[in-house]
């Protein structure tokens, strides 16, 4: 794919805020093209830990940084009525003065939100179908100023959207896929997909081959619809065990981006270090080996 390397960084939100601060201004510093934050109501592994609310702490974020990009990773869509998802995501736009991007899942069915709140926890074919709706009410709402939407889940009448974002047609969508229903939306309204490889103790090897399997797949939806599938850039949250040693060394990290590089990956986007010890080989990797990697692929 004729695309540009893109590196990103995610930040749990279970720090003080002005260690967000300082973590988030510093990605920025060392040249990262975008820094991300989660969208749970807790931690679902860790539920008893200190949490932030994702797009409140995005909205905050937005005003303490200048340049890069930022983002959910991805928005769980029943936290949220569609269209309400929609003036979140304008609003935060023109706080960042256009820098959103809009990522947008499923959610999951083992989150303890569901019984916390008080919220249905959809069974699988309905939570694909009512992601469906939401994806098409949210790419409707940020490229129009009046919408109406008449679902089988969701419906809308004479929705207004002034003003409209400052990103034209829309903010880019960033949809997280892996299943073959979820990954034929990404196909038809995604700007970005991005693949989550397995379950945190998934080997290296499958997270690779799955992701591998699932790229290809989303080629074969896209010339369905007709869609050049070199429009839609792939993209890949670094987990697991990759996760936890990627910023060991700058061999490591070399050798996880050339892995995914290799079957289609142009996005990466990797967990701040987990330990103190890391950031040091974090920050050399920032400043030389991902400009050297930029040079190898041909991007500026």
């Amino acid at each position: 794919m004729n695309q540009e390397l893109r590196f990103g960084v995610i930040t749990v939100q279970n720090r003080p805020w002005k260690k967000q601060v300082e973590r988030w201004q510093l990605i920025e510093s060392l040249g990262f093209d975008s820094v991300w934050v989660a969208d749970h109501f807790v931690d679902p592994y860790e539920p008893n830990t200190p949490w932030f609310e994702g797009w409140t702490l995005l909205a905050a974020l937005a005003n303490q940084t200048n340049r890069i990009r930022i983002g959910t990773l991805v928005t769980s869509i029943p936290l949220r009525n569609p269209a309400m998802l929609a003036r979140q995501a304008l609003t935060v736009d023109h706080i960042s003065n256009g820098r959103l991007e809009l990522g947008l899942g499923t959610g999951v069915s083992w989150d303890p939100v569901y019984s916390m709140i008080g919220i249905e926890n959809w069974p699988p074919q309905e939570r694909v179908a009512r992601f469906r709706q939401v994806v098409e009410i949210v790419d409707q709402c940020l490229r129009n100023r009046i919408t109406t939407y008449k679902g089988q889940y969701y419906q809308l009448q004479d929705t207004i959207m002034i003003p409209l974002p400052i990103q034209q047609p829309r903010p880019p969508i960033t949809i997280g896929a892996v299943g073959p229903l979820v990954l034929k939306i990404a196909a038809r309204y995604a700007d970005t997909w991005n693949s989550v490889p397995g379950e945190w103790h998934t080997s290296p090897n499958k997270m690779l081959g799955d992701t591998c399997r699932r790229n290809k797949l989303l080629d074969g939806y896209c010339e369905e619809i007709g869609r050049d599938p070199q429009t839609l850039r792939r993209s890949l949250l670094v987990f697991g065990s990759e996760a936890e040693t990627v910023f060991n060394s700058a061999d490591a990290f070399e050798a996880v981006v050339e892995r995914y590089r290799n079957v289609g990956i142009t996005e990466f986007i990797f967990y701040y270090p987990f330990r103190d010890e890391q950031l040091p080989v974090f920050k050399q990797i920032a400043r030389n080996v991902i400009p050297k990697l930029r040079t190898k692929h041909g991007c500026h």
